[in-house]
């Protein structure tokens, strides 16, 4: 069994934050003005006076929501292919923990989660839902991957074949334990999804689509990658900082697939100083009075690491 599975951060986030399993999900209007969950986009119901993410009661939505419920502008994570929401538990358990609220407004993607990120703040330019984008791993055209052609018989396939194909994009070298032991938690998260879910994420991942930059060019990005070994390749990455040439960027000398998981420490405090821009404005993701800047430097200082700002 996984490491990460049974240690014990792990199961104190799940034994004290719930997973929400719901058919159609409302929030309340006075605490955000709208939601996105993979690609449904949240509905206003003026009745009720809630956001409904889905009026098909069919559909069963999963998300974890933690941290203070004053705080209007959260922070939503969406995973890559081959995860579930409980992927981010580190960065959930970390950042509510400092005062932080955690599911959106500020989207945090990695992978394919980034760039469904990105197509929502693209898909919403006309009327803003999206204040900035953290982008973890992740990509801006699909067709880096060279499956388009493939990307409409995804639902043909049975499961073990889709795993397969995700399987093909996880580190296969030499790793070390950390990061072996999320690799193996994300095996587990895979192996829990079905095969309609999969086709679907698949086909997301590899339809022919990309962003179109120019629609978000005012919105704060931070790009988040690895020097070492992952799915994208070097021209991936270099396409993303062509892409955004004022994003901020967030190094890590090492992390795979999978920093989020591996080398926690360091993206927490990567997403912490990106959300510090927001500080003190109505778009702040925390209390006031659970961080400052001071000991957001100290933090800083600790870890050794560095941002780097283009």
């Amino acid at each position: 069994m996984g490491e990460i599975k049974v240690s014990p951060d792990y199961n104190w986030f799940r034994s004290t934050v719930p997973l929400k399993k719901v058919g159609i999900y409302r929030i309340p209007l006075s605490e955000v003005t709208e939601i996105l969950f993979t690609t449904i986009i949240a509905k206003r119901n003026r009745k009720s006076k809630n956001i409904i993410v889905d009026d098909d009661d069919s559909k069963i939505w999963s998300l974890y929501d933690a941290g203070p419920r004053n705080i209007r502008c959260p922070l939503i994570f969406l995973p890559p292919v081959s995860g579930t929401a409980d992927v981010f538990f580190r960065q959930i358990l970390a950042l509510t923990g400092w005062g932080y609220r955690v599911i959106a407004v500020h989207l945090f993607g990695a992978s394919l989660g980034g760039f469904l990120a990105q197509k929502f703040a693209e898909y919403t330019h006309k009327s803003p839902r999206v204040h900035s984008l953290i982008l973890c791993n992740s990509f801006s055209d699909t067709s880096i991957f060279n499956q388009t052609w493939t990307a409409n018989s995804f639902w043909l396939m049975p499961s073990f074949m889709l795993k397969k194909i995700v399987l093909g994009n996880f580190s296969s070298g030499p790793v070390d334990p950390m990061m072996a032991d999320a690799i193996d938690f994300m095996v587990d998260r895979l192996e829990s999804l079905g095969q309609s879910e999969l086709a679907s994420r698949l086909t997301l991942n590899c339809q022919n689509s990309y962003v179109e930059p120019h629609k978000i060019r005012d919105i704060p990005v931070t790009i988040m990658d690895v020097f070492d070994q992952s799915a994208l390749s070097t021209e991936a990455k270099e396409e993303m900082y062509k892409l955004y040439p004022n994003a901020r960027r967030a190094h890590l000398k090492t992390g795979g697939n999978f920093p989020y998981l591996c080398r926690s420490a360091e993206v927490n405090l990567y997403v912490q100083i990106h959300l510090l821009q927001f500080h003190g404005t109505k778009y702040a993701a925390i209390d006031p009075s659970m961080v400052s800047a001071e000991e957001l430097e100290v933090q800083k200082g600790n870890l050794g690491i560095s941002q780097e700002e283009q």
